[in-house]
């Protein structure tokens, strides 16, 4: 069998835009982990430097905008760049300059994790910056993966029931022009529904909530898991559920360590291989 040249492989890449988390568990380095498992090549492109654990975010420093812009400029003049994944970018100058970028490449998918609250509660975004959000970065993304906490703040309003989030799935995709995927994990049921609003079909994914205290980065390995699945040339349908099996995956094998200091560490286990 003749052997394909290394330089006629395809080159699967996909980036990221988003904070470093130095434990490893969400951002940069969930998103990284989650490309390589799907076979992808991921680049990234750094907003903030974030001291943080699955129990306390410490402090967070934003990268110069400049740089910021530079990391991504170079990641476009590089590579063939199809799929870009943004996660959290901290203030609303950074969300400004992505958005100037990326509104000149038409050509590119955007999955945006509108990253606003740590799972420790913590604010990841100023407050000023979700207006900017609003008028400049989620009218250009394919799909917006907001959590109930996220969507309510975007939405202006309560979601309390899955009716709630069919409602509000609708009226975001209706006023970004998006497709929408709200994140039903912050209600209290047995199952865990994510809503998927794509031109006006609406998709349940349902899956059993699993007892497990693993919630630190599953919003960042969810979003990277859709952009992985659209870089491999899956349709949104097909990369939501190939993500949310995925997901399952990591939270059902993750597990739990005593760090030097006595806290408990919960960690998803991003490394596993199906």
């Amino acid at each position: 069998m003749k052997k394909t040249p290394e330089a006629e492989l395809p080159v699967r890449v996909v980036m990221t835009v988003a904070g470093s988390d130095c434990s490893g568990g969400a951002g940069i380095q969930a998103d990284l982990k989650t490309f390589q498992h799907f076979g992808l090549h991921g680049l990234s492109a750094l907003t903030c430097i974030v001291s943080e654990t699955a129990n306390i975010v410490r402090r967070i420093d934003t990268v110069d905008v400049d740089m910021l812009e530079d990391q991504i400029v170079l990641m476009l003049e590089s590579f063939p760049i199809k799929i870009v994944k943004t996660g959290m970018l901290g203030s609303a100058k950074h969300v400004a300059r992505v958005s100037s970028i990326f509104a000149n490449h038409a050509d590119l998918q955007l999955i945006v994790d509108p990253v606003m609250i740590s799972s420790t509660g913590a604010s990841l975004l100023e407050p000023d910056a979700v207006a900017v959000y609003q008028k400049s970065l989620l009218p250009l993304a394919r799909v917006i993966t907001p959590n109930i906490p996220e969507a309510e703040v975007l939405l202006g309003d309560r979601i309390k029931s899955s009716a709630d989030m069919e409602s509000a799935a609708k009226i975001l995709s209706e006023k970004y022009q998006c497709a929408v995927l709200l994140k039903g994990g912050h209600l209290d049921t047995d199952n865990c529904i994510d809503i998927l609003m794509e031109k006006d079909q609406l998709h349940r994914f349902s899956s059993p909530r699993l007892n497990v205290s693993a919630s630190h980065g599953t919003g960042c390995t969810l979003a990277a898991a859709v952009a992985s699945g659209l870089a491999l040339g899956k349709n949104l349908v097909e990369s939501v559920a190939m993500a949310k099996e995925y997901l399952n995956v990591t939270l059902a094998t993750s597990y739990s360590f005593v760090g030097p200091n006595g806290e408990i560490i919960h960690a998803l286990n991003q490394g596993t291989r199906r």
